[in-house]
């Protein structure tokens, strides 16, 4: 039976570990400390993270690593990459990791070797890409195919759409992705005003072809199609990501450019599936192989570097250290790097969908705060909008600076000065400026002593705010690769170490159901239900504009 994460030695020593040291400046453990930037950072699999900008000494990692082993991080850690039931409220193993494997690898679940299955669909992909992207592929009028409309919805959705930007640079020129994720009709009628339907591949993904809010968007990219083309040429233009074979041949799809994947593959984890179909298309097989490749080379950094050396383990301690014992309630995702834009909200799924729990594995609710709140944006434009919170607001913020030290332009200049605003706002977080630096620097400016005694309160930055710096060589595929994983091992130890699954989603149920309902009564199929007023009011409201629109 698991200890209570709060009857831990580990943890009881962190919590008098914090009580005595609380009001310690990192400021000052910097000039205690000469090397303390060599002790506290660390590589591997192509990305290097610099922690030394947290409140934190070798005391604190000692005991956090204590904390890791006493919540058996490391057993949890074997039991998932071995393919053991570890979503244990689904009853089902967790293997993205899985499809990432080399091709001469075994892993074998439930008496079978799965990886010949996982290459056979990479293999599917691969040809299918090539043909696309070659022009042997071409619409019902001959033309080549122009864009890529990927319909999903969340994983189906984020993970394509994220890493096609990403990896912009490696993109096939002729290509342009498109994706369609809001049931509102606005997302889809964007795009379908921007496309010709003789020049455009639809990618429907959804493991059972029922998810509703993909199936609507579906139907009506299909219906618009049939206004310009007929039923048999939907085989040309339509493909799917999926498991139900009869609802995709009903569909007009062609079973043989189904892509199928796994139960054991999570929504929110499944981009290195036949849900990345999008990037394959994109970027091509091989440059997808180099985004495996970077995954599987951090999945084995995760397994064989000990704690104290290991990216996940390290980003995800510190996280706990921030969250439980700092106090810090959420995490800015700061890349400095524009095809990073949607990185942050990449990481909004995968670790609040994760994370985002207050139960335990086994029912009981957790003791202590768990995911903090995801947020982000590029860079530069942050620094323009909200880091002024992140400076001098009331709440302490942890920070992730991501940046790729090369560029793939050639304005070389944009990336100094680009480089420079990174290194700056982490030390700047980290140093903050006390009284006498502010007063001494308004003096240097000849500023009468009663001015500077009235600005001196506004122009003082508390500094302490713990930060994170992840940098790579180049933003390419495999660093890409590595990027993602290095979050999603971190996300699962830190649910270790809080007792949760982070593998369910129970939570994004209850919205469904009420939904359904709603929708029927939206539609007149059904008479009201007895809700609350404000829902019956809204209701009612909704049902005039509908009708009255008509």
């Amino acid at each position: 039976m698991r200890i209570p994460l709060t009857a831990t030695i580990a943890f009881k020593a962190l919590q008098q570990h914090h009580t005595e040291t609380k009001d310690r400046q990192v400021r000052d453990l910097f000039a205690q400390d000469p090397a303390r930037f060599a002790k506290l950072s660390t590589e591997g699999a192509g990305l290097f993270l610099d922690y030394s900008k947290n409140i934190v000494d070798d005391k604190t990692m000692t005991l956090l690593y204590a904390l890791a082993r006493d919540t058996q991080v490391e057993a949890l850690r074997d039991d998932m990459f071995a393919g053991k039931e570890v979503n244990r409220t689904e009853h089902r193993a967790v293997l993205h990791t899985a499809l990432r494997k080399p091709r001469n690898e075994k892993l074998m679940l439930d008496n079978k070797d799965i990886v010949p299955d996982i290459q056979a669909v990479l293999d599917q992909m691969g040809v299918f890409a090539e043909r696309v992207r070659s022009g042997e592929w071409r619409g019902f009028d001959g033309r080549e195919i122009t864009d890529i409309v990927n319909i999903g919805i969340g994983g189906s959705y984020l993970g394509p759409k994220m890493t096609c930007q990403a990896l912009r640079s490696f993109a096939h020129p002729r290509l342009i992705t498109h994706f369609v994720s809001n049931v509102d009709g606005h997302d889809l009628d964007a795009i379908l005003s921007r496309v010709n339907p003789a020049t455009t591949l639809f990618i429907i993904a959804s493991k059972s072809f029922h998810t509703e809010e993909t199936m609507m968007n579906a139907q009506s990219a299909r219906a618009w199609f049939l206004k310009h083309a007929s039923e048999a040429d939907l085989a040309k233009h339509f493909v799917a990501v999926s498991t139900n074979l009869d609802a995709v041949k009903a569909f007009g799809i062609a079973p043989e450019n189904m892509f199928p994947f796994w139960d054991w593959v999570g929504g929110r984890y499944s981009v290195w599936s036949a849900i990345g179909l999008a990037l394959v298309l994109s970027i091509g097989i091989e440059h997808f192989k180099e985004f495996l490749a970077g995954a599987h080379a951090m999945d084995q950094h995760f397994q064989d570097a000990p704690l104290e050396k290991n990216l996940p383990v390290i980003l995800a301690l510190i996280g706990i250290w921030n969250r439980n014992f700092i106090g810090s309630t959420s995490i800015s995702i700061a890349p400095y790097h524009q095809d990073l834009r949607l990185f942050p909200g990449y990481l909004q799924q995968l670790e609040m969908e994760s994370n985002g729990k207050s139960t335990q594995v086994d029912g009981t609710k957790v003791e202590v705060a768990t995911c903090p709140v995801i947020w982000g944006d590029v860079g530069t434009n942050g620094q323009h909008a909200y880091f002024q919170l992140l400076h001098q607001g009331t709440d302490i913020m942890a920070v992730d600076f991501i940046a790729a030290l090369t560029p793939s332009h050639t304005m070389k200049e944009h990336q100094v000065l680009l480089l420079a605003n990174c290194f700056a706002q982490s030390e700047a977080f980290m140093r903050g400026k006390n009284a006498d630096e502010v007063r001494a620097d308004m003096q240097a400016q000849g500023l009468p002593a009663a001015e500077i005694e009235k600005l001196l309160p506004h122009r003082i930055f508390r500094g302490n705010r713990p930060s994170n710096t992840i940098l790579m060589d180049a933003l390419t595929p495999s660093t890409l690769g590595a990027l993602i994983a290095l979050y999603e091992h971190k996300v699962f130890v830190q649910g270790a170490i809080w007792g949760i699954n982070s593998f369910d989603q129970w939570g994004v149920e209850l919205g469904k159901i009420l939904a359904k309902n709603i929708q029927a009564e939206l539609s007149n199929q059904t008479k009201p239900e007895t809700h609350d007023s404000s829902t019956n009011g809204l209701i009612a409201r909704a049902k005039t504009a509908l009708q009255n629109k008509q």
